[in-house]
Formats: C-alpha cells, sequence, structure tokens
C-alpha cells in the first residue's frame, strides 16, 4: 500500500475511521487520504456511574523487550463450528473472561503481546472475525451485524459466561454492537481506536426503478472494472513489502512491524477465496456502513466503557475519544503516545491500562454464569 491519491470517497473514510475531527487536530499528520489499497491494511493496521479521570502516558521506543509473546502456529490455534463456518481463536489463562477483537485485515495474533500478559490473572479469548485471519474466508455478504453476532453466539457457546470485551479499529466497533446486544451479559468494553462514526443513521431509502439500460449494460460493466481494479489492488495490498510500508505509516514507532506481525496478515490474504472477500468488503460492506453509528450503539450501551487511545494515529485522533467520553459519560479514557494500533505498538502500555482497570469490572460481585 503506498500514499497514492487514489482515494476513498471522504464519506467512506468517515463512517469506519471517523477522522473529520482527528484531521483538524492534527493537521501536520494529513496526508493524501486513505486509498482502496490502503485500507486494505491500514484498517489492521482498516465502560459505575462516576467518570474516572483522564490520564496521558508516553510511550518510550522499545520492541516490546522482555515481554512474552503468543507463539505462532502457522495451523492456528483453536477452532469453533459457527453457522456451518470455520472460526479461529486463541485462548489462554484461567479467571474472569476477556475476548480481543482484531481490527481490519488482521487476526488473533495481532494480539501477541497482550494474550500472555493478561492471561496471567484472566481467562483470555482472541477471535478472528469470519473472513480474517485464520477463520473461513466465506462467500456471503459482509455487515457489521454478522460480526456482531459471530462475536455474540462465541460468547454464548464458547466463553459461557460473563465477559469484558476490547477491540482495536473494527474489533472496537463489533465490540460496541455485540455488548450492546448481550446487555448484562458484558461487563465491560475495551476501544482502542475503534471504528463508527457519530450522526443520523441513514434512512432508509427508496431505490429509483432501473432501467433496462442501467441494469443489463451500465450496471455489468461497474461491476467489471470494480473486479479488475480491486483486483490488482488486492494483489498489490498482500505484498509484504507494501504491508511493511504500510504497517510503518500508522505504527508512530515502528520497531514491532516485523517477519511475525507481516507473516500473520500475508497468510490469510493467499486464501483462495480472500480476493472476492477483499472485493465483496470494498463494494458491499463499506456501502452499507452509514446504517450503523456510534450515536445509536453507545445509547443502547450500561455497562463501564474504558478507551485506550493511540493519539498519534493519523486517521482516528484523540478528538474522537473526546467526543465519545463526552456522549457515554460512564467512561475512562486513557491516552498513549501511538498509533493506531497501541496494543501492538505500546503493549506494555496497553497491558498496564487493562490491567489496572479490570479489576474494578471483575470484582462486580455474583456474576452468573450464561
Amino acid at each position: 500500500m503506498s500514499t497514492s491519491c487514489a482515494t476513498l470517497p471522504n464519506s467512506v473514510k468517515l463512517e469506519l475511521f471517523g477522522s473529520r475531527s482527528s484531521a483538524r487536530l492534527h493537521p501536520h499528520r494529513s496526508r493524501c487520504g486513505l486509498s482502496r489499497r490502503d485500507f486494505a491494511f491500514k484498517g489492521i493496521v482498516a465502560a459505575g456511574a462516576s467518570v474516572m479521570a483522564s490520564s496521558t502516558v508516553a510511550a518510550e521506543p522499545s520492541k516490546a523487550q522482555g515481554l512474552e509473546k503468543l507463539p505462532f502456529k502457522p495451523e492456528g490455534y483453536n477452532y469453533w463450528t459457527w453457522r456451518d463456518r470455520k472460526i479461529h481463536y486463541v485462548v489462554e489463562g484461567e479467571g474472569f473472561p476477556i475476548v480481543l477483537i482484531h481490527g481490519f485485515g488482521a487476526s488473533a495474533f495481532h494480539w501477541r503481546y497482550n494474550i500472555p500478559a493478561l492471561a496471567k490473572n484472566y481467562k483470555v479469548y482472541a477471535v478472528d472475525l469470519l473472513g480474517f485471519g485464520w477463520s473461513e474466508k466465506a462467500l456471503i455478504e459482509y455487515d457489521a451485524l454478522v460480526w456482531r453476532d459471530q462475536v455474540v453466539d462465541f460468547v454464548k457457546e464458547i466463553v459461557k459466561e460473563p465477559a469484558v470485551l476490547v477491540g482495536n479499529s473494527l474489533g472496537g466497533f463489533t465490540a460496541l454492537v455485540a455488548a450492546a446486544s448481550l446487555e448484562d451479559q458484558v461487563k465491560g468494553v475495551v476501544l482502542l481506536n475503534n471504528a463508527g462514526q457519530f450522526g443520523d443513521a441513514s434512512p432508509e431509502t427508496t431505490e429509483s426503478e432501473e432501467t433496462v439500460l442501467q441494469k443489463f449494460v451500465v450496471k455489468p460493466l461497474k461491476e467489471i472494472f470494480q473486479r479488475v481494479v480491486l483486483g490488482f489492488l488486492f494483489w498489490q495490498a498482500k505484498q509484504p513489502s507494501r504491508i511493511e510500508s504500510v504497517l510503518k505509516s500508522v505504527y508512530i514507532n515502528a520497531a514491532n512491524v516485523d517477519d511475525y506481525l507481516i507473516d500473520s496478515i500475508t497468510r490469510p490474504a493467499d486464501d483462495p477465496n480472500a480476493g472476492e472477500v477483499y472485493y465483496r468488503l470494498m463494494t458491499r460492506f463499506m456501502s452499507n456502513q452509514r446504517k450503523y453509528t456510534l450515536d445509536s450503539v453507545l445509547s443502547q450501551l450500561s455497562c463501564p466503557l474504558l478507551l485506550v487511545w493511540g493519539d498519534l494515529d493519523p486517521w482516528v485522533g484523540p478528538a474522537k475519544a473526546l467526543r465519545i467520553k463526552e456522549f457515554y459519560p460512564n467512561t475512562s479514557l486513557v491516552n498513549l503516545q501511538a498509533g493506531h494500533c497501541p496494543h501492538d505498538e505500546v503493549p506494555e502500555l496497553v497491558n498496564k491500562a487493562l490491567l489496572d482497570w479490570l479489576p474494578t469490572i471483575t470484582s462486580a460481585p455474583s456474576l452468573q454464569p450464561l
């Protein structure tokens, strides 16, 4: 992925990342925008009654020195059959359950430095969303509610007790919509530079009747063109050198952009169906996102919320975290000097933030199994 200015429409950038306000706060970080080729991997890479005080922690450059790392297994760890689809997940430790949900284009392995540290005190699950990572590249119509349903059923069928949901980017928005559906079965939500936008959900519109020319000539030609262009962009996007370049553009400190991380992205991209999944995500999933907004989802939430925010993220800056905190008062905020994926860039600080906050949730009495 390059810094090409062949950008997605502004509405797409705002819908997924909600970046309008952060661009104002960080004009020196503005670039030519989020291109289709960039989006595939920049998205990886694309909650008590009182408000706890915000804190700011500065990150020292490091390569996760001294942190235990989840062993990379090319064959994956555990598999669960959901709606006749194979879903990959990792589980480590014992105790109160935490479910980690990755961002766009990533996998459970993106939590490599978080799982071992958190598993010393908690039972930690990291699940691959359908279409990503080691989970099946299902040829379905992708929608935010597909991943919501997957996480809801994962908590009910695999975790089987109340849990805390933790998500980065797209995984953050998935954690929110799943928590809203699970209600009291989710005891808290943690968001790391989550996707989603504020604003009124788009009303349903009635499509005007297609003409014969549109249906049989214009529409098929448009799809052919999209397939050719997106097919080329997907091939280009999954090249290791391109992935490395993109990761380094969203990791402010790129010390952890290594072979492990790159391999965890390239392997799933080699799946025979990965190109088709990418096409469906780019042409169908993206166009449906205005139906879901942070306003509507947060209005349904009742549990405590923790924001662990990489303030130097070029797409989702600190203004979005402040707006979430303003909209949803039952929020704690930890600001970090990091980019879009703070859990992997400064894992020691993210682990500390979680380990400081989780006891306030897990000490709640009478947690009943599902």
